[in-house]
């Protein structure tokens, strides 16, 4: 699943000032949501004179980000504004002393974040998509306005709107201090593989909750870490290396062998299959479960999936012969026995008319 981003930036004629408005769509429990950024920002010049906005002063992979997260209308109510607000006595102001404060996802608000408050939120986790998408490019005391609006046919339609208002939603954000984190480029092997674990383990968390669309969300982010990864475990393939030697460099520290690697590969993808079953996306799905037998051809999970997907398509025969193979892995698997079952039924039904019809031409 990937963010969509249109980009449209303004600058402004200040003092170095700069306005940009960027939009995406961002996933959330319950579907897909639009978000429309307003960013002011302070651009800083760099010793040749240049006017520059280098992402070293904005948060990365990994950062500890301070933010609060405010309803636009509860701030007007207030009787203050966002800037106002600003000079609040925070409870930290040293991101030295930062430590992320881990909080349930919620099936019925688009934000996430506890509203009002200062938070800590670790960026890269996926824990409140719309907000950590806000503080990629923002730096230390700025703010944003965001507004909120469901995406196309992603949303649920038994979500008439989200708990914290009406549509569209108005909202501020506001980054006080983050630490420093890493670009994924910068990141070693190691880093990466334990983002890809933490990501997966997230996404059954979410799964087992009934959020399929933030456990899609996580499965897609490990997939994405796995891509640079790739290069590595090929080569080593070549070499006929099934376990690395994990003492030579930083960047095959705590590894996985080849062939665990193709497994873990392979269950991101059939779970992102089921993820996309769920969510009614049948050619995603069977491109999905397609890619999990391949890397693993013992899979029986992907091998079902693959045939759900097929049958939601109406491909009987690829259906048939994604069951065939789930039944050589696990003989009288009754799930099955009864797709296969559905599908010689429905194949019969099919030939019969068509039959009909050909007679009819004839006749």
């Amino acid at each position: 699943m990937e963010r969509a981003h249109l980009l449209d930036t303004r600058h402004g004629n200040g003092d170095h000032d700069g306005v940009d408005v960027t939009s995406w769509v961002s996933v959330c429990p319950r579907g897909l949501w639009r978000v429309r950024r307003k960013r002011i920002h302070k651009q800083t010049a760099s010793s040749s004179g240049d006017v520059t906005c280098s992402s070293d002063f904005c948060p990365k992979l990994g950062s500890l980000c301070q933010v609060r997260v405010q309803l636009r209308a509860h701030v007007e109510d207030s009787g203050g504004s966002v800037s106002e607000k600003r000079g609040e006595k925070l409870s930290v102001t040293d991101a030295t002393e930062l430590v992320s404060a881990p909080f349930l996802r919620c099936q019925d608000t688009v934000l996430q974040t506890p509203l009002g408050d200062w938070t800590t939120l670790r960026l890269g986790e996926g824990e409140c998509d719309v907000t950590e998408t806000c503080l990629e490019g923002m730096r230390a005391g700025e703010t944003c306005e965001i507004q909120l609006t469901p995406f196309g046919n992603g949303q649920d339609a038994s979500v008439s709107q989200p708990s914290e208002g009406n549509l569209p939603l108005c909202a501020t954000v506001e980054l006080q201090v983050f630490t420093q984190g890493k670009e994924s480029w910068e990141m070693s092997a190691g880093e990466k593989w334990e983002w890809v674990k933490s990501h997966k383990e997230r996404g059954g968390v979410r799964f087992r909750s009934g959020d399929v669309w933030g456990a899609a969300d996580s499965y897609s982010r490990a997939l994405k870490l796995l891509v640079p990864l790739c290069g590595l475990f090929r080569d080593a393939e070549k070499k006929g290396e099934e376990q690395r030697d994990t003492n030579t460099t930083d960047e095959t520290q705590q590894l996985p062998s080849v062939g665990e690697f193709k497994i873990i590969k392979a269950e991101l993808h059939s779970n992102m299959s089921l993820c996309q079953l769920k969510l009614n996306q049948p050619e995603q799905a069977k491109a999905s479960s397609a890619k999990a037998t391949q890397l693993d051809p013992g899979a029986a999970k992907a091998w079902y999936r693959l045939g759900q997907a097929c049958q939601m398509l109406n491909e009987l025969e690829e259906a048939k012969g994604a069951f065939v193979k789930l039944l050589e892995l696990q003989p009288e698997l009754p799930p099955a026995v009864k797709a296969l079952k559905d599908i010689i039924s429905k194949e019969k039904e099919r030939n019969a008319q068509l039959g009909l019809r050909l007679s009819k031409m004839f006749n």
